[in-house]
């Protein structure tokens, strides 16, 4: 009995690979192939089944090949017939030489520019653990936060390091940027008190002021331009005031007045600050700031070249409920012990549409996350050490330049300095030239400087040189003068502690701070572990050779605003990128500016409104949007001033076209556009999307076409060919950037001709084929989260056009087989009725057992946890469902082990309505069990530790994952809202 059984556990580990081998008879293996076989291997290491899976799975579902199921899943009228119009793909190690020159042609100046961009020092461990680690840039946003406690306690040290350094209450878990913050805190002072007034500073960063005019104008909202310290509040029509601290030109000034004379006339006060520099002054709570916001750039992240960097939101507790983004929050799990998870999850947009206060579905969780080490990995000395460096260097420039005849506009000054110099701007700039230093020049030719981490003596030396001082900083070391400017010797210092939690406190040797990120990291699920089947979400394969180009340095180092000349290679990157995703989707053009999906909605729909207004059909207003639609699709619609009008989807989940006709006349005269989503929200192939496109053409309007699911559709059809007229795509999806647990995303969107003049533009750099602008500018970075579009075109530079279309029809076959696998015990809720297929995703009903065995999604979600996944989408778009998209990138392997772990919950949830597991206490309700909860000295549940733990024979002890938290009482913690760092809890955890 022995033997036999040790032949079976030898049968079940060789399985998978005696299954491939099988195939493989003497008469298939060629003897002789080419003499230099085919270097487009990336599509086979891609792709997750080997060809002989896809043959044992087409005859599952009834195939013969790929191109019969999808000649069958996409309709014929919109199908593409002729080969994408790109490249033909490259090796991955030719594609990183390729890659390493274009990087190169980007020049690395010594940047000194500034704007709220400045360069750092990345500690290596942090680069190397966090940003270069798939354990941390994998994972999904912490819906499920059993799974998640790891990025979860990173995320609420990041909300503890905002709140301390700004002195308010509370802090969000990220924001896409700078800009984008600002125009969220005065949206919510808009929301607060309803006054339609709302006044920025003229010494805000010009980005700054761009995207808040682009936001707020949309909303019909009025901006105007100030100089705070002479506005008159007394009228009462003014619902916030944003100014910055230390100012675009470096000045540190009181602002104490302005804000009480706003909240004297009930007006609010938001303040956007830099974090280094609030570790040395006072903090905007002193002196009545209501909302702080900034970039956390400056905290361990690389510039480049605009992004992705994580912008921050802190404000009072009595704004937190209209608070925009993601909260990460304290509560307590079902055995009572603390836990973290998402706060105030109803604000999210899938349940408020168009009232929600926000369309941020992407924070920028990875380089928050990034962020946060840096504070816990210095701790306060570390960073006040940091800051005073570089402020002691601003010093000694400042007096060295004023010495010299230049005249500096700084009284008080952190790190940034505005000179008008005694030299002729000609010959600063061929000085700076001859250095290789980027300046800020201002059109009075007057220069900024901003000093940061990197600057060392030798550089302060250099500026002296170029703006042709005799000065340097050893001459001025010992010189008495320098500190009388210092911070610490006005009424700014600051004397309020901050970080003082053990976390910021304990891990300052590499040895301390890499165990702890390895703590952190082994709390949750991603890619590395299983599969993550999230409907609509796309959580495919991120490459490692995709992600390599990321850390090069020519590419992390760039200023967003450095010259053309100095970013070619990038320049390079965004035109080939741009020509592939035209061949892709039928547009005719690109804007990168959006840094997210939902910005990218945002600047779609800004594009079609610009378009009718210079029509002259400002009236055009009505946006009509499937009621199965993404939650960002009314939120975005509300945001860029349309009337939200909903169109009825049928039983079958289609779109109910004579509701849409009937909606499309009605509205006739005003309306501006329709947003849908192909394939659908419900996971299919519609046969009359070109019909639908056709009636709102004849009724004036435009189509945005969300561009969420197009793994379903490259390489097989085209939204521009169809009828759409814009769309974003998620390139945290279909094109490989990672989630990164909530962020970072890009949400570039293409546009037919005609919208092209209304794509963004920028005040500072007018990216390439931006026409003004006055056209939205959505992001504060030209070109949004640059510094990950590499991925993007690398994948599609190594796929070529079979490798994408083929991606593209396994996503198909491996949702359909899933769908027919799991058909006897879970059905699909909605199929295409041409074809009886589903798209790349498909929608399991799970409604009955809530009657049959008082089981809902969220119990299935969570018993998933102790098979090892991460649970599908869950109850969205239709409530008591799970939806489910395997994406190409997981092998058939892959798939059945989900499978059986489904069929697995099944039998449980049939034993429930036999009555042979209890209806409250089971395995199920109980979900998930913690390894603490196994390994109890008491075990008073009606079934097995085996059926808790190992519920399934591929859930091995060497294998398991175990979530580190019981189930999360939601209710508890929104009832009790704690979001940041609560007192030490276990001092083994630090």
């Amino acid at each position: 009995m022995y033997k036999i059984a040790v032949r079976v556990k030898w049968y079940r580990k060789v399985q998978p690979f005696v299954e491939n081998v099988r195939f493989m008879s003497v008469a298939n293996i060629k003897q002789e192939g080419p003499l230099f076989p085919s270097k487009d291997e990336f599509p086979s290491r891609h792709i997750g089944p080997r060809d002989s899976d896809i043959i044992t799975m087409l005859d599952t579902i009834g195939y013969k090949s790929l191109d019969e199921l999808t000649d069958k899943a996409v309709p014929r009228n919109i199908s593409l017939n002729k080969p994408l119009d790109i490249e033909e793909p490259v090796g991955e190690y030719e594609l990183i030489n390729r890659i390493r020159k274009i990087a190169e042609r980007n020049k690395i100046w010594r940047s000194y520019i500034g704007m709220g961009y400045h360069n750092c020092c990345v500690p290596h461990t942090i680069m190397r653990n966090i940003l270069e680690n798939p354990g941390w840039t994998t994972q999904y946003t912490p819906y499920q936060p059993e799974v998640a406690q790891g990025r979860l306690e990173g995320l609420l040290n990041y909300q503890t390091m905002v709140a301390e350094l700004t002195g308010l209450e509370v802090a969000n878990a990220s924001l896409l940027d700078e800009g984008t913050a600002a125009a969220e805190a005065l949206s919510l002072c808009f929301r607060q008190n309803k006054r339609r007034k709302l006044l920025v500073s003229d010494k805000l960063h010009p980005q700054t002021i761009s995207v808040v005019q682009t936001r707020l104008s949309s909303l019909g909202l009025e901006v105007e331009v100030v100089d705070v310290f002479q506005s008159d509040f007394s009228n009462r029509d003014i619902a916030g005031v944003l100014f910055q601290y230390p100012d675009t030109e470096g000045n540190v000034l009181d602002y104490s007045t302005v804000a009480d004379n706003a909240h004297s006339h009930g007006t609010l006060v938001c303040c956007a600050t830099d974090l280094l520099s609030l570790t040395l002054l006072r903090p905007p709570s002193e002196f009545g700031a209501d909302i702080a916001i900034g970039t956390s750039q400056r905290f361990g992240v690389p510039l480049g070249y605009g992004g992705p960097h994580a912008g921050f939101f802190a404000c009072n507790q009595s704004l937190v409920r209209l608070m925009p983004g993601r909260m990460i929050g304290v509560t307590r799990d079902a055995a009572g012990r603390d836990g973290y998870r998402l706060a105030l999850q109803t604000r999210e947009q899938h349940i408020r549409r168009d009232k929600a206060t926000s369309n941020i579905c992407t924070a920028q969780a990875l380089l928050a996350n990034m962020s946060a080490m840096f504070a816990v990995y210095h701790g306060p000395q570390g960073l006040k050490d940091i800051a005073t460096q570089v402020h002691h260097y601003a010093l000694i420039l400042h007096l060295g330049l004023q010495r010299e005849g230049n005249t500096l506009t700084n009284e008080v000054f952190f790190d940034t300095l505005r000179v008008f110099p005694r030299l002729e701007i000609d010959e600063i700039k061929s000085r700076a030239y001859e250095k290789e230093i980027n300046l800020r020049y201002y059109e009075d030719d007057s220069i900024g400087i901003a000093l940061d981490e990197t600057v060392t003596s030798k550089d302060v030396d250099d500026l002296f040189y170029v703006l042709g001082s005799t000065q340097s900083v050893e001459k001025l070391l010992e010189d008495s003068k320098v500190r009388d400017k210092a911070i610490y010797r006005t009424e700014f210092k600051r004397t309020s502690p901050y970080l003082t939690h053990p976390v910021f406190n304990s891990h300052h040797s590499e040895t301390r701070i890499v165990r702890y990120m390895k703590i952190l990291e082994n709390k949750d699920i991603s890619l590395v572990h299983s599969m993550i089947p999230l409907g609509s979400c796309t959580m495919k394969l991120n490459s490692t050779t995709e992600m390599m180009p990321c850390s090069f340095k020519h590419f992390t180092d760039i200023h967003p605003f450095a010259p053309l000349d100095q970013s070619l290679g990038y320049h390079q990157l965004f035109a080939e990128l741009e020509k592939d995703l035209c061949a892709i989707t039928g547009y005719d053009r690109i804007s990168f500016q959006p840094n997210s999906g939902a910005q990218g909605e945002f600047a779609g729909l800004r594009a079609i409104q610009c378009y009718h207004e210079a029509k002259g059909d400002k009236h055009r207003d009505v946006c009509l949007i499937p009621v199965s639609a993404h939650g960002t699709n009314p939120a975005s619609a509300q945001m860029a001033g349309m009337r939200v009008e909903p169109v009825k989807v049928k039983s079958d989940g289609t779109i109910d076209v004579e509701d849409l006709k009937s909606k499309a006349e009605k509205f006739r005269n005003r309306l501006s556009c329709l947003m849908i989503t192909y394939p659908s929200t419900n996971g299919v192939f519609e046969d009359t999307v070109a019909e639908v496109c056709d009636i709102t053409h004849k009724n004036g309007g435009q189509v945005y076409l969300d561009g969420a699911n197009m793994n379903a559709q490259v390489g097989l059809c085209r939204p521009g060919d169809y009828g759409s007229d814009v769309s974003h795509l998620n390139l945290h999806k279909t094109f490989c950037i990672p989630h990164g647990g909530g962020g970072p995303g890009m949400g570039p969107i293409g546009v037919k001709n005609h919208l092209a003049p209304f794509l963004p533009g920028h005040p500072v750099v007018n990216p390439l084929g931006a026409n003004s602008p006055s056209y939205g500018v959505v992001s504060a970075a030209p070109f949004g989260s640059s510094a990950i579009l590499p991925i993007s075109w690398a994948y599609i530079k190594m796929m070529g056009p079979r490798g994408l279309r083929k991606a593209t029809q396994v996503a198909i076959l491996n949702a359909n087989y899933m769908s027919k696998v799991l058909e006897p015990y879970y059905p699909t809720l909605f199929k295409s009725a041409s074809s009886q297929l589903a798209a790349h995703e498909f929608i399991i009903d799970i409604r009955e057992f809530k009657k049959t065995a008082n089981i809902e999604a969220a119990d299935i979600a969570k018993r998933l946890m102790d098979y090892g996944f991460h649970a599908p989408t869950m109850s969205w778009p239709v409530p008591g469902t799970l939806m489910i998209e395997p994406t190409e990138s997981e092998d058939k392997q892959e798939l059945d082990r989900f499978c059986d772990a489904l069929i697995s919950i099944r039998q449980e949830i049939r034993d429930i309505e036999e009555g042979k597991l209890d209806i409250r206490i089971n395995p199920l309700k109980l979900a998930p069990h913690t390894q603490e909860q196994v390994i109890s000295s008491t075990w008073e549940r009606p079934y097995t530790r085996e059926q808790a733990a190992f519920p399934a024979p591929f859930v091995k002890p060497e294998v398991k994952v175990w979530p580190t938290v019981a189930r999360i009482d939601d209710i508890y913690g929104d009832k009790h809202l704690v979001c940041t760092c609560p007192p030490i809890l276990d001092e083994y955890n630090y």
